[in-house]
């Protein structure tokens, strides 16, 4: 119930945002950027697909005499990355994609009786827009009659192209707007015509009532002949040489004369029927993101993790969702094979609600742009920088297989103080006593003593005056605070690769949920549990074999004691995702959702139950991933009321 009040609330609340935001965009005044209007516009449409919103356009404004369209005007359905496209391209596989820009401007209809141009008609609401006739006869592109080799096309119909403002006009005349799109929607609505001899007009479709065009190709070329701007059009004979064209379209553009906002996808027969919707299915608007740009790979550091060393890309800096970027994750070995990215290559960067962003494809080389000649294979590592022993290339990892590995102990202690959220056991304290070889386990941290602690807190003159230590004796209480432990926080602090606390609770919840019936399980047991493969199942059955000495000594020495999973409970059944500031630490909210038999996660993924923050209308990449999977955004006040029922 309390899904279904939050769901309607803000889908109303969606609804405004959206048509505020709409129509002010069509009237030339738009108040938020593209990238915010479509994220509220990707949550209504997960929430709510029908909304009749969805299936309008903005309206103009009352300034100008009003006038029918001869093509409809509908907006396009739209993919945001290569993911979305794919995803439309299986219900909608051509033989051939015709592709061209996406023009970032504003829509205009040019309508023609007997080859001569008669009115210029806004986008409006689809069906009727304003008549700016006027203004459009002072724009570039505009013909006055529909001519071919000098003879008038005595056509009856409508052309339909996009306002621009070039770049260079921009910055020569108009440089205090915003943008090109901002400068042209003002101009091409000034009542008394000022400014609209700075505008063109790029046109891309045509409908007559007495001439019909082959496909979509043939119309292009008419529009061409006949001494209309037109798009670049670009034949691709798969979904991949879309995408790869995308990527060289995404380099080129910062040298484009005017602005695009992606490419338009289509199939080269001309569908009238589906040109008739509100929102043709045919055709897709596969965007440019603020979450993408292309930049050329520069160096490859390898981040040790551990046992594990994962490859990151260092490139020219590239802006990305507002911040300025230069370096990003290649994943793993396999990674850098199948992309056969290179040092030198032109790559994809994104960043999706990613903490470091990654590397995603290779663009091939185009005709602006010839095949790199500097370029060379990425250089892997062979041995381990701490121990020296052979690394081993599995494809998916490339890790030190040394047990006794310095790194790795390490590694596994700074593993197990952050699972256990021991906030007094820093981490310059951790390595001062792993280097000084005071600890090399997770049980010799519990067999330290306050003289053990008090020489890294005190200095000798201090110590020789026999003053106590706090920070010593603050660090012990804190190790002692810490003792009582759910099983799958147990496991996920050994650092076992693969295996962290939100899998491990999968793992309980499937009847697991004892120590011994954990260090029973074979492989075969545990790949049968949902989100353990194989591989994953062998990293723990090893990783617990590894453990299970110190693991029972911890326990049997009254060190740790493992409580059972909670059964049932208010919670039970439900999940929650915590982000941004709370009035409690973020590890109390989780500790009450699991003492009442819920789950948390460290993300947002599919089949969470809620996300939970106090600022539930931030663009942030968790609130944006909640909106795309629909899951409900509540804020501290509505969890509250949820650990009351």
């Amino acid at each position: 119930m309390a899904k279904d009040l939050f769901e309607t609330a803000r889908i109303q609340e969606l609804e405004q945002l959206v048509e505020r935001y709409q129509d002010a965009y069509y009237n030339g005044d738009p108040l938020v950027t593209d990238a915010a209007f479509d994220q509220l516009w990707d949550e209504l449409k997960m929430l709510d697909p029908a909304n009749p919103i969805l299936h309008r356009v903005g309206a103009d404004s009352g300034s100008f005499a009003k006038a029918r369209h001869r093509i409809p005007m509908g907006s396009q359905d739209k993919a945001a990355n290569p993911e979305e496209f794919t995803a439309w391209t299986e219900k909608h596989p051509y033989d051939e994609y015709l592709v061209e820009y996406k023009l970032d401007g504003a829509s205009l209809e040019l309508q023609y009786d007997g080859g001569v141009f008669v009115r210029a008609v806004t986008r409006g609401n689809g069906t009727v827009g304003d008549d700016i006739t006027a203004n459009a006869r002072r724009m570039q592109g505009v013909l006055p009659r529909l001519e071919l080799d000098g003879r008038l096309q005595p056509l009856t119909g409508g052309i339909r192209g996009e306002v621009i403002m070039t770049r260079q006009v921009h910055q020569e005349f108009y440089s205090d707007k915003a943008n090109c799109r901002n400068a042209a929607n003002g101009l091409m609505k000034r009542k008394d015509g000022e400014g609209s001899q700075h505008l063109q007009v790029i046109c891309y479709d045509g409908l007559f009532q007495n001439h019909s065009f082959v496909d979509e190709e043939e119309k292009l070329s008419w529009l061409k002949a006949c001494g209309f701007f037109t798009v670049p059009l670009v034949i691709c004979r798969s979904v991949q040489e879309v995408i790869d064209y995308r990527g060289q379209v995404m380099e080129q553009r910062p040298q484009l004369p005017y602005d695009i906002d992606g490419l338009v996808v289509k199939e080269r027969f001309i569908n009238l029927e589906d040109a008739t919707r509100a929102r043709p299915e045919r055709q897709i608007a596969f965007k440019f993101s603020l979450e993408e740009a292309v930049s050329i790979l520069r160096q490859v550091e390898w981040s040790e993790s551990g046992a594990t060393y994962t490859p990151v890309g260092l490139f020219d800096p590239v802006e990305l969702a507002g911040t300025t970027v230069k370096r990003a994750s290649l994943v793993n070995p396999n990674t850098i094979r199948s992309l056969g990215v290179r040092i030198g290559s032109h790559v994809v960067v994104t960043k999706r609600g990613e903490i470091i962003p990654k590397i995603e494809a290779v663009v091939p080389a185009s005709e602006g742009r010839a095949v790199e000649e500097d370029v060379h294979d990425i250089a892997f590592p062979t041995r381990c920088g701490t121990c020296h022993a052979p690394l081993v290339d599995e494809g998916t990892r490339l890790y030190c297989p040394n047990r006794e590995c310095p790194k790795k102990l390490l590694h596994q202690l700074e593993k197990w103080i952050s699972v256990l959220d021991i906030r007094d056991f820093g981490t310059t304290l951790l390595n001062s006593l792993f280097q000084a070889h005071k600890v090399d386990s997770i049980l010799s941290l519990y067999q330290l003593t306050e003289a053990d602690l008090t020489p890294f807190f005190l200095n000798q003159e201090s110590i020789s005056k026999e003053k106590e230590s706090l920070g010593a004796k603050k660090v012990i209480k804190s190790l002692a605070s810490h003792s009582t432990i759910s099983l799958a926080a147990f496991v996920a602090g050994l650092d076992i690769e693969g295996i962290g606390e939100t899998l491990m609770e999968r793992l309980t919840d499937a009847g697991f949920s004892t120590l011994e019936k954990l260090l029973a399980a074979t492989v075969e047991d545990i790949s049968a549990v949902n989100g353990f493969g194989e591989i994953t199942a062998e990293n723990l059955v090893q990783g617990l074999a590894d453990n299970r000495e110190q693991m029972l000594a911890l326990v049997d020495r009254g060190l740790i004691t493992v409580k059972e999973a909670a059964s049932g409970g208010s919670l039970a059944g439900l999940s929650f995702c915590f982000t941004g500031e709370l009035s409690i630490k973020r590890s109390q909210a989780e500790q009450l959702v699991k003492e009442r038999g819920g789950t948390t996660k460290s993300s947002v993924v599919k089949g969470l139950s809620y996300l939970v923050t106090n600022d539930t209308s931030s663009g942030s990449s968790k609130n944006k991933k909640a909106a795309q999977l629909g899951i409900p955004v509540i804020d501290e006040a509505a969890f509250n009321k949820l650990l009351e029922i």
